[in-house]
């Protein structure tokens, strides 16, 4: 059907009643007949709007608390007869199924049900089956029947209504069809997942992967590349559910590096912190008395990297710490919330992309974590152990003293968000060196040595942190030369002996984690 279908018949079925009223009023201004169940009629009626029940519309009352009531073929005949096919117009008329032009329906909260902590019948009494049943059909009719799945969608539906003599195009029927079956699968992936979870199968036999589109990004890593941002839970403090207060469009490397910053400070709930990233990768981060403190003790560990950097703080950020970021080019800030003050100074900076999340991220969350690979994805647990200084063991003759202990513990965590192979120099509770991303770990030592000597941090009499075992006794030896006087690694190597002989020879205190920090 290429001219546009008039909408005579609609029928509606809303879980969400956001916008009903005056988009059935509207409708019925146009002479659109309205056919509605249960409380959707209900609220109808009470705003004197006229409306056909669904029970009185098929013969059958709504039965079974509610299971069955638009299962039933004078609905679905009525939303699936093909207008082309005499052989469908003569049945319909045999059976008295006159047509339906337009179905609003939006599901069961079962989402919403289920963020409640709801029990499991509940649970299941809030899985809709009638709704998708008719959000299936309408789309797959979209030749004819216009499918409309949330009230965000009202206002595109009387705009295309108005200009086309209270019809819809196919065009658009076909932008309707496509929203609706993504509707339905994500609605779906969520009842799926939820009973895998029930069942304790943490990796199904079928990964079912559902994500509303936040938007589309100008480009991806490149210019050569498209993208775009998608959210999958909307309940985590994060990136993706960050509001964004003033600033340009954030583009692809901003988000994926916003994350990698806001990530980190997370791990950090006892003390204000401040993480600086470029390329995903920490340049500075320092915990401090306040957050100023910890910004300028940040920035200090390499400031020819932090420019057009991330920042990251786990508090919310006050007037005097913008005031200090605002000294450089920064892309992203993101935060937890901020002062009027720093508002008002950060405002000045039109360009600056300012996030605010009102909550931490739970460095202990035990989501999963996906990577795509060619032909496939691979899925796994969050790395979300957070160090038990009571599990760390002394493998070295001298004991570590209480700041080498803390820097220790500090220098691991920030380790965890650094690409492998890592290395990471800290000093009263500051980084003062990184080495991200080698693939030798005496490169990665060496590399943040030669930082730190850059930036004239203080890297004698610091600790410093590998995120996996030192499989040679040279790697320790680089730290060695550097001048740290501690170190903790994992542990676990076959050479783990000569490389504890190499730290008492130096009079090193060594930790062993047990836990490896692998990043990629």
């Amino acid at each position: 059907m290429t001219q546009p279908v008039k909408i005579a018949r609609a029928l509606i079925s809303v879980s969400d009643k956001a916008g009903l009223v005056e988009l059935a009023a509207k409708l019925a201004e146009q002479g659109v007949e309205i056919l509605s169940t249960g409380g959707s009629a209900e609220k109808l009626r009470q705003a004197g709007i006229a409306v056909t029940e669904v029970g009185d519309y098929t013969g059958f009352p709504e039965m079974m608390d509610g299971r069955v009531k638009t299962l039933h073929p004078r609905v679905h005949g009525g939303i699936l007869q093909r207008r082309d096919l005499s052989t469908h117009q003569a049945e319909a008329a045999k059976h008295d199924i006159p047509p339906i032009d337009l179905v609003i329906v939006n599901l069961y909260p079962f989402r919403e049900t289920v963020a409640k902590g709801a029990d499991f019948p509940t649970c299941v009494e809030n899985i809709d089956i009638g709704g998708p049943a008719m959000v299936r059909s309408a789309a797959k009719n979209h030749a004819a029947v216009a499918i409309v799945t949330d009230p965000a969608q009202y206002e595109e539906l009387l705009a295309e209504m108005a200009a086309n003599e209270g019809g819809t195009t196919l065009d658009f029927r076909k932008k309707l069809a496509a929203a609706a079956y993504a509707h339905t699968a994500s609605y779906d992936t969520a009842i799926s997942n939820w009973f895998a979870a029930q069942l304790g199968q943490d990796y199904p036999d079928i990964l079912a992967v559902g994500a509303k589109k936040q938007q589309s990004l100008r480009y991806g890593e490149n210019p050569h590349q498209t993208a775009a941002f998608y959210v999958a839970d909307p309940t985590r403090p994060g990136i993706a559910n960050a509001i964004q207060v003033q600033g340009k469009e954030l583009s692809y490397n901003n988000l994926n590096d916003t994350d990698a910053a806001f990530e980190l400070v997370g791990e950090f709930s006892e003390t204000p912190a401040v993480a600086i990233i470029k390329h995903a990768n920490p340049c500075g981060v320092a915990l401090g008395p306040d957050l100023l403190t910890a910004y300028k003790r940040a920035y200090a560990c390499d400031t020819v990297s932090a420019f057009g950097g991330i920042i990251a703080c786990n508090r919310p950020l006050d007037g005097a710490t913008a005031r200090a970021i605002t000294e450089i080019f920064s892309e992203v800030i993101i935060a937890p919330d901020m002062d009027d003050e720093a508002k008002q100074i950060l405002a000045a900076k039109k360009n600056l992309r300012v996030l605010l999340t009102r909550f931490m991220p739970d460095p202990k969350t035990s989501d999963k974590v996906m990577k795509s690979v060619a032909g496939g994805y691979l899925v796994q647990t969050r790395d979300n152990i957070v160090l038990d200084k009571a599990q760390l063991k002394c493998v070295t003759k001298r004991q570590p003293s209480e700041q080498e202990m803390r820097d220790m513990v500090f220098a691991f965590t920030v380790g965890k968000h650094v690409k492998s192979n890592t290395i990471v120099y800290a000093k009263d509770l500051a980084t003062v060196g990184v080495g991200a991303g080698q693939m030798s770990r005496v490169d990665a030592a060496r590399i943040a040595a030669r930082k730190a000597e850059d930036m004239k941090t203080p890297i004698k009499g610091s600790v410093a942190a590998s995120d996996a075992f030192f499989p040679f006794a040279d790697g320790l030896e680089a730290l060695v030369e550097a001048g740290a006087t501690a170190v903790i690694q994992p542990g676990g190597s076959v050479r783990d002996a000569e490389v504890i002989e190499a730290a008492d020879k130096a009079n090193l205190a060594m930790l062993f984690t047990g836990i490896r920090h692998f990043r990629h």
